[in-house]
């Protein structure tokens, strides 16, 4: 390979979106296909940059729009490449429908998808509402709780959607400005150790083999789109999960970093339990910790493979808790938050007997503070006590006005 190494220190001070530009430079990726918007334009263009600056030898797509993108990213799959992108918010919104394109046609493409809040009122700042609109849309989804996170996940996610086995699109998700844009310190793999970690690609079905010719995009009515769906359900999501879970071990082997589908924090003797993505994680936490110095034995559950949804992981975290709070980053618009559907789903399913309310927080980038949880995990040990919710079903966490409560 013709394209220069770069050297990294042992630790780097890089945000979010930096990190994963330097992932797609490590995974050698042979089309980016983008069209910027805030907050995830740094990370195309730090790929832009080190193609132009000879660290990479492939191609930078600049099209009109994110539907065009994600076209450009299915057309370089199908021809047999490695092909990433990035987007946030209403560009994912525009490039919805071809993703369910990705996913039918198999296509490993690597989305980076860094959370904001969906329009309108327009807002640049991060929610999980676009994370949420696209949860079954066939892609594997993986979610990042800071910079090293979101680097580490490009390399393991990359590794999974090539398997064979599996050959599914995957998106890493990461927050909006609190993630992508706030610089940590991140440790970084060699570029040989990453690239060998990812492996080199080999194309499968691709439309330029012209010894093994392929069709691509085809059309199924009712007699075979049923099976069709049916079958990317069951014969390959469900080989996904044990495929995350072995590459997972061998990044653990290499790194020294280990990473599980559903992350427990000071669970193993929890009363009371707070459900979460992102950075919030983090920051439950730390209140967590706090919250037990005061007697309230608190613990924390992050989920970090949203899709597939690993169902009997999230029970299995969740057993022996009195009282949980499932946090939703998402307007639910008329319904209960949709993890904390999910969530209730895996409870009522397994019989599990813990006492479940619904908080909304942090639309369109609004700070979840420590003094929140603090609430938050009190509230729960109130129910806790009392052996039901003492609160409204679903609560907003820190909306100005009066107080809220959908159910």
């Amino acid at each position: 390979m013709a394209f220069d190494k770069m050297e990294l220190r042992d630790i780097e001070v890089w945000d979010g979106n930096f990190a994963a530009a330097q992932a797609l430079r490590q995974c050698q990726i042979d089309v980016v296909a983008a069209y910027p918007i805030t907050p995830s334009t740094p990370i195309v263009e730090g790929y832009a940059k080190f193609l132009a600056d000879g660290y990479i030898e492939g191609e930078f797509v600049m099209v009109e729009s994110e539907h065009a993108a994600m076209s450009g990213c299915i057309g370089a799959a199908a021809a047999g490449g490695r092909v990433a992108t990035a987007t946030s918010s209403q560009g994912l919104a525009l490039m919805s429908e071809t993703l369910y394109q990705a996913s039918g046609m198999r296509l490993p493409i690597v989305l980076n998808l860094v959370n904001r809040a969906l329009a309108s009122p327009l807002n640049v700042n991060g929610d999980h509402s676009d994370m949420y609109m696209v949860r079954d849309s066939g892609w594997i989804q993986f979610d990042a709780f800071s910079p090293q996170e979101a680097y580490d996940l490009n390399l393991i996610a990359f590794r999974v959607a090539e398997d064979h086995d599996v050959r599914l699109p995957a998106i890493v998700n990461q927050d909006g400005f609190m993630t992508s844009h706030t610089a940590q310190g991140v440790s970084p793999l060699s570029d040989d150790a990453a690239y060998g970690f990812v492996g080199e690609f080999k194309p499968m079905n691709d439309m330029l083999d012209f010894e093994h010719p392929v069709t691509h995009g085809v059309q199924t009515e009712e007699d075979w789109h049923f099976e069709h769906k049916a079958r990317q359900h069951n014969d390959l999501m469900t080989k996904v999960s044990p495929k995350i879970e072995e590459v997972f071990a061998e990044f653990e082997k290499l790194s020294g970093r280990k990473y599980n589908q559903v992350e427990c924090y000071d669970m193993d003797d929890a009363d009371v339990a707070v459900f979460c993505l992102g950075t919030s994680v983090e920051t439950a936490r730390e209140v967590a910790r706090e919250m037990r110095t005061k007697g309230i034995k608190a613990g924390v559950v992050g989920l970090r493979v949203i899709r597939p949804f690993p169902f009997f992981e999230v029970a299995e975290a969740l057993k022996g808790v009195k009282a949980a709070a499932i946090l939703d980053r998402s307007s639910p618009n008329g319904a209960a938050g949709a993890m904390f559907n999910e969530v209730s789903a895996v409870l009522y399913s397994t019989g599990a007997k813990v006492l479940l309310s619904g908080y909304i927080y942090g639309l369109g980038g609004r700070d979840l503070t420590k003094a929140h949880l603090v609430e938050l995990f009190n509230e729960l040990q109130r129910n806790a006590d009392a052996g039901k919710v003492t609160t409204q079903l679903q609560q907003f966490i820190g909306v100005r006005g009066p107080k809220l409560a959908y159910l």
